[in-house]
């Protein structure tokens, strides 16, 4: 992995979070951790990073602040929701479902609702791809990462 094309910080801007639930917060601190030991982040006709990433809500918008490690700013992205509406509130749904399920559910019942679970992550992360075409070149697994980080921001819309 070229070391420029990459983030070395990761925040999500606190006034945009909601009261989430233990499990919820521990995704996204394993996302966070994960995100930084290992992605790709390279932002298109820009100065090379590492970058430092805040993300934030605005106005209905997902806000990416994209500044290089010293803190210089690079270029703020901002995507409607949109897109990911449908699918987030979905996502939402079947984790709520998977949490219930491994509390009282038989492990076959499990895995059913996890593989629709990581079905609807998958597709999230392509849409977030498509998305930030033209502006960020990543790859799969970034974006999965990512998306835990959206959906973490959008539980509060």
């Amino acid at each position: 992995m070229n070391s420029s094309a990459c983030l070395c910080s990761v925040e999500i801007d606190e006034g945009s979070l909601a009261p989430v639930s233990a499990e919820s917060e521990h995704e996204r601190k394993i996302a966070i951790f994960d995100l930084l030991e290992e992605n790709r982040f390279a932002v298109v006709d820009a100065p090379d990073g590492p970058y430092a990433l805040k993300l934030s809500l605005a106005d209905n918008r997902l806000v990416f602040d994209v500044t290089r490690q010293d803190g210089e700013p690079v270029r703020q992205f901002l995507l409607s929701l949109t897109p990911l509406r449908r699918l987030i509130k979905d996502y939402f749904l079947i984790c709520d479902s998977y949490y219930d399920a491994i509390r009282s559910s038989t492990p076959a019942q499990i895995e059913a609702i996890d593989m629709g679970r990581r079905g609807l992550h998958n597709e999230g992360s392509e849409i977030l791809i498509e998305r930030l075409s033209g502006k960020v070149e990543t790859d799969f697994d970034t974006a999965r990462r990512l998306f835990t980080l959206v959906c973490a921001l959008h539980m509060r819309n």
